[in-house]
């Protein structure tokens, strides 16, 4: 039985709520989502400076032992070098610098002779291009002050916040929207099963939950499989032994354009999933946001349900 998609006529008044809810949580704790974020790159930034001798000594040594740091050396600059740009610019491997940008290492096949070379380039182009108004030391005789180097720092900070703002607000209320599962299943009785404990997903007891828990499926043809991860698994305490669990998705947006941007990622794990085991699989959404009736009309049309977090009991309609 449907909970909401087969309900239209309250779409429209539902959007609203949700919109209304995001918005007031945004107001209330997005800043200091976005400031302890700051705080902690702050840090690393602080920390990359150190080890460039605050941007006076850019060796492809340096690079080599921390190619972690580029990221930080990109906003460094005056403009912003974007991955691109600067590949362009250093005329360097793609490989060399999506490796050190992606897994913070240098590209384990590439002989080394390439690795330094390239090192050299980009060493080069961060020195030329150091944005001297965040770095005012640069070109003079006295050292950086603390003080000069905490604001630059901070500077550089900004800038790498900003570049990731969206996934820094999705990740915080990800959490918060998490959290509220578990308040409302805990107070019902349900008892959580930590990440990691051991227990399959078609092995929970009745009464428990656990979060971002991995679930097999097979891919076309049926020859391999993967591991795709569930927000929210769900064995209802009326459950029979070896019953099928109920699987959420947490899903927040800010705006209306990016989540019908990204409304096929539910729909392509929903088809996994009922290849996998069949139409047994109850695959749905646990919705705060920006989601208008062409999201939801996209979403119904292939048989995923939804409840809205401002309408959280709805959850009991599922058999929870």
């Amino acid at each position: 039985m449907a909970v909401n998609r087969d309900k239209p006529d309250k779409w429209k008044a539902d959007i609203a709520q949700s919109v209304d809810m995001y918005n007031d949580w945004f107001m209330r704790f997005a800043p200091e989502a976005f400031r302890d974020t700051r705080i902690q790159t702050t840090k690393h930034v602080e920390a990359a400076l150190h080890s460039t001798s605050n941007m006076t000594d850019i060796k492809p040594a340096t690079l080599r032992k921390h190619p972690e740091i580029l990221p930080t050396l990109r906003m460094s600059t005056c403009p912003p070098l974007a991955v691109d740009r600067l590949i362009g610019l250093a005329a360097v491997s793609n490989n060399l610098v999506k490796s050190m940008e992606l897994d913070k290492r240098l590209p384990p096949r590439m002989p080394m002779h390439l690795v330094d070379a390239g090192l050299a380039k980009i060493a080069a182009i961060i020195e030329k291009m150091a944005d001297p108004d965040i770095f005012v030391w640069l070109g003079r005789k006295e050292p950086p002050t603390e003080a000069e180097i905490h604001r630059a720092a901070t500077i550089v900070a900004d800038r790498l916040c900003g570049a990731v703002v969206n996934p820094i607000i999705r990740n915080a209320q990800e959490k918060r929207q998490l959290a509220a599962i578990k308040a409302w299943l805990e107070t019902r009785g349900y008892k959580h099963l930590p990440a990691g404990d051991g227990t399959q997903f078609n092995a929970m007891p009745p009464g428990t939950f656990s979060f971002r828990m991995n679930v097999p499926v097979k891919l076309e043809g049926g020859v391999r499989s993967v591991n795709i991860p569930v927000d929210v698994v769900i064995q209802p305490r009326t459950a029979k032994p070896g019953a099928f669990p109920i699987f959420f998705e947490a899903k927040s947006a800010g705006d209306f354009t990016n989540t019908n941007k990204r409304r096929k990622e539910e729909a392509v794990k929903m088809a996994q999933l009922r290849a996998t085991y069949g139409a047994k699989v109850q695959f749905n959404l646990f919705l705060c946001g920006y989601f208008d009736s062409g999201y939801l009309g996209y979403e119904a049309a292939e048989g995923i349900d939804w409840v809205w977090e401002h309408r959280i009991d709805d959850l009991l309609l599922f058999g929870i």
